[in-house]
């Protein structure tokens, strides 16, 4: 039997672009439903944000043409280059070209056109890592390559903060989802985890009393396996130097960094979402508890908005709290309130269920690729879109701090929507030629 040739259009994963569109759409309409009030005379008034985003997805889809008809040994030629292009971009913010915006410093005003390099950076690092790693004189499985990868991830990352847009900096963490999936050991991630969990305990239990609870628990652990011990002196060493990573890290490392690394506003959003106020040795900084109050009446009444939802929601156009803009930002970060005030608790588990079926189908996009590069990529994406979706609905609903991560493809912002875009489409381009092993 022959073999049968697919053609172009029967090679591109439909069911992706699908998504893409349907979710592109509901962030237009959600934005429409916050602006539009009865006594307009029309619903194509070009200063509303609905229409301006409008604009930004027929953008979008342009450019997703463009990269479909763009040959894929190209996308593979280009990621290095991009990320110089896109870490000079990054330097320039931090210049008088640079816009302030909201105490950040991380958009770029070319005069004719304003955007925000670190959202492009994460496209640009996408490729390069995966550029990376299927490059054959690259040995993933060595230290000296690993830290390389890490660096490429993370020295955008640490500009952006200097430009004060810490949680858009996080976001390059998600990078390592793509590196645990090509070898990364879990020891890597059994350290961040435990040094998370460690950071939260900090801010949550007064220092001496965490000093005792370590001593303590260190103590007992050596007591139980005294026997052990005794055949092996290693063991010891290593509880003894966990006990003096954990002691350091919660009485030095934890509080110098919220005292004199981290913004007044940052601090005050993180025990914001820990529901506590801040204390007095880091209020010196610029904290002050009344702004933490405005903080939590921002997240209170993005609550009161899905809460007042209920189940099926109160419709369309009917959104009382988002429409009276009674919600912070709730065309850009807060815009699943929007959900779930107009389409209750069902049209959010909806919502969810179409995230999840987008995640998991870039997951299967990526197991089945023949190209190390077209796979890293993949995960690269995968990561970006669970990091920004997690954070976003966390904060909205109170669980994670409110660090000004947009909900993809929903929020209202032209950088972010053009982002999210190419990111996906070269994906569907790289997938279409699936056949193929790019480097």
């Amino acid at each position: 039997m022959g073999i049968i040739r697919k053609t172009f259009s029967e090679r591109i994963d439909w069911l992706l672009v699908f998504l893409f569109l349907a979710l592109s759409i509901i962030g237009i309409l959600c934005i429409f439903s916050i602006e539009h009030r009865d006594t307009d005379a029309s619903i194509f008034i070009m200063n509303r944000n609905y229409m301006k985003q409008l604009i930004w997805f027929s953008i979008s889809i342009c450019l997703a043409i463009i990269i479909l008809l763009m040959d894929s040994k190209f996308i593979t030629a280009i990621p290095f280059l991009s990320y110089v292009v896109g870490f000079f971009f990054l330097i320039l913010a931090l210049t008088p070209l640079g816009k302030g915006v909201k105490g950040s410093h991380s958009w770029l005003n070319l005069g004719f056109f304003t955007f925000q390099p670190g959202e492009l950076m994460k496209l640009f690092t996408s490729l390069s890592i995966a550029k990376f790693l299927s490059m054959q004189e690259v040995n993933f499985g060595t230290l000296k390559h690993r830290m390389y990868c890490a660096a490429i991830a993370l020295v955008p990352a640490l500009i952006i903060i200097m430009q004060s847009e810490t949680g858009l900096a996080l976001v390059y963490f998600s990078f390592f989802l793509a590196m645990y999936r090509e070898g990364l050991p879990n020891i890597v991630l059994i350290i961040g985890f435990s040094l998370l969990t460690l950071t939260l305990v900090t801010l949550l239990i007064p220092k001496n009393i965490l000093f005792i609870i370590l001593t303590v628990l260190a103590a007992l652990i050596i007591y139980s396996q005294r026997k052990l011990l005794r055949r092996n002196r290693d063991v010891l060493i290593s509880i003894t130097g966990i006990w003096f990573v954990g002691v350091l890290f919660s009485q030095v490392i934890v509080p110098v960094a919220f005292k004199h690394v981290l913004k007044g506003y940052q601090v005050q959003r993180v025990y914001t979402m820990l529901g506590q106020e801040v204390p007095e040795e880091y209020t010196q900084e610029g904290v002050d508890n009344k702004k933490q109050n405005a903080a939590q009446y921002n997240v209170s009444q993005s609550k009161i908005a899905i809460a007042s939802g209920g189940f099926w929601g109160k419709g369309y156009l009917n959104g009382t709290q988002t429409q009276f803009d009674w919600v912070p930002e709730q065309r850009t970060d807060f815009i699943f309130c929007t959900i779930g005030e107009q389409f209750g608790f069902f049209g959010s588990t909806i919502l969810l269920l179409l995230y999840v079926v987008f995640l998991l189908r870039i997951g299967f996009i990526a197991e089945r690729q023949r190209s190390q590069f077209s796979r890293v990529y993949a995960y690269c994406v995968a990561g970006i879109l669970f990091f920004h979706l997690v954070i976003n609905i966390g904060m909205t609903v109170g669980i994670a701090p409110v660090i000004g991560i947009p909900l993809p493809l929903l929020s209202y912002g032209g950088t972010s929507l053009l982002t999210f875009s190419i990111l996906i489409f070269i994906l569907v381009r790289l997938d279409a030629d699936r056949h193929m092993v790019l480097r």
